[in-house]
């Protein structure tokens, strides 16, 4: 049976990463439409992109369940599933599939990404964040065990069908999206409607997770705004999406996977560790989680357990720290496809991956630098909160025991429309 090749029809994909090949310009055109769609739908902010999340995040639900029921009743399928719940205890020993599952984790729940903070800031003081953290949380892990099961019988069904052991038709990274899945798709009967079903479902995802992205870059930009100034958001939302248009064109080249690859490999799993580190060191032993549990009991009536602390404090930190160990202690370089990343694209890589957090540092550094006085004075004191520091709106900050602010909010809806934090 014939099997489309989607790596030399869709992408043209060259020898490697020295050679871009040129813009594949359906694939450009796709780009522009997403990002077209992607700045339509942030032009008014939460109120715009909140109501369109309502479809985004619930259809490929809807999908999955399809693709599941359909998936399971294939000549294989059992193959698959079982090569997915029965693990492999000599792959567990290494430090591989725990890295994996902690970048997964920190991708899906968009830990240290900035888009939860950013999201929470426009909910009501007394939101019971602590319930919403839990559902998300459970909600997200059981929908990654689903979604295996989806994947794994179709994949499964390609097995039996090829006469290709399931060990040699999996494939990790985007290859298994892009490539295997859908050759797999391709052998269904009315695979066009399947394969429809499956890349809008993709899209769908991939504009929920752009819109948080998005999202937390031009709210921290227009909240340093003066507010005299932050009329001009929607105008700040099409350079944004326009600049991710331009950043976006490398990945689109006909070499333009081995720098989707590159990317993927380095950008943000090293570093979103590092910045989920420092959360949890900032907050348990500068700022307090005696502190920090009082603020979350005067929004949600009452103080997390001690489970909270200790997660904070001591487990998560040890947990990631040795995830970071045990990673470089098993590097292995970036590959794609058995092709193997040039010394030069390697640098690249961890250029990438340490971008996003060697600002913490400096931004430090920066700090100290400008207070006045002996060093060590110069540290504790920026190690205290500012006067402005707390809820944004007056009467959420006598509640919280901050003083009211002569400039402070005192509407929900100012909250909103200025964009600061309640």
């Amino acid at each position: 049976m014939y099997v489309f090749n989607s790596s030399r029809y869709v992408h043209e994909i060259t020898d490697g990463i020295e050679t871009a090949g040129g813009l594949k310009w359906d694939l450009v055109g796709c780009l522009f439409l997403s990002w077209v769609v992607i700045f339509l739908c942030l032009l008014k902010g939460v109120k715009s992109s909140g109501k369109v999340v309502y479809f985004t995040a619930t259809f490929p639900y809807i999908i999955l369940i399809v693709l599941f029921f359909r998936g399971v009743t294939l000549d294989g399928a059992g193959d698959g599933i079982e090569f997915y719940i029965v693990p492999d205890v000599d792959i567990l020993a290494t430090s591989k599939p725990w890295k994996d599952a902690a970048v997964q984790i920190f991708y899906s729940l968009g830990v240290s990404f900035g888009g939860l903070m950013t999201m929470s800031s426009f909910n009501n003081f007394n939101n019971n964040c602590f319930r919403d953290a839990l559902v998300v949380a459970f909600t997200n892990c059981g929908t990654s065990v689903f979604a295996g099961f989806v994947i794994f019988s179709v994949l499964g069904f390609m097995s039996k069908t090829s006469g290709i052991p399931i060990e040699e038709v999996v494939a990790d990274g985007p290859g298994l999206a892009f490539i295997v899945y859908p050759e797999a798709l391709a052998l269904l009967p009315g695979s066009q409607i399947w394969a429809f079903l499956f890349f809008f479902m993709l899209f769908t995802l991939g504009l929920d997770s752009e819109f948080a992205m998005m999202e937390t870059v031009i709210s921290a930009i227009n909240d340093v705004l003066p507010p005299k100034q932050r009329k001009w958001k929607p105008l700040l939302t099409f350079v944004c999406c326009a600049l991710g248009f331009i950043l976006g064109l490398p990945c689109v080249t006909r070499g333009g996977m081995y720098v989707f690859q590159l990317m993927d490999w380095y950008s943000a799993g090293f570093s979103l560790m590092v910045i989920a580190i420092v959360f949890c060191c900032v907050i348990s032993y500068l700022y307090g989680t005696g502190r920090f549990l009082d603020e979350i009991k005067v929004m949600v009536g009452f103080r997390p357990r001690i489970y909270w602390r200790a997660c904070w404090m001591i487990v998560t930190p040890v947990l990631l720290i040795a995830i970071i160990v045990f990673t470089f202690v098993y590097y292995t370089p970036v590959t794609y496809s058995g092709y193997e990343y040039p010394v030069w694209a390697e640098v690249v890589g961890w250029i990438l991956s340490c971008s996003s957090f060697i600002v913490i540092p400096i931004y430090a550094a920066i700090a100290v630098y400008r207070e006045e006085g002996p060093i060590l004075s110069r540290i504790s004191m920026l190690m205290k909160p500012t006067e402005n520091w707390g809820p944004a709106l007056n009467v959420n900050r006598l509640k919280a025991g901050y003083q009211p602010m002569g400039d402070g909010l005192d509407t929900v809806s100012e909250k909103v429309n200025e964009g600061f934090v309640a």
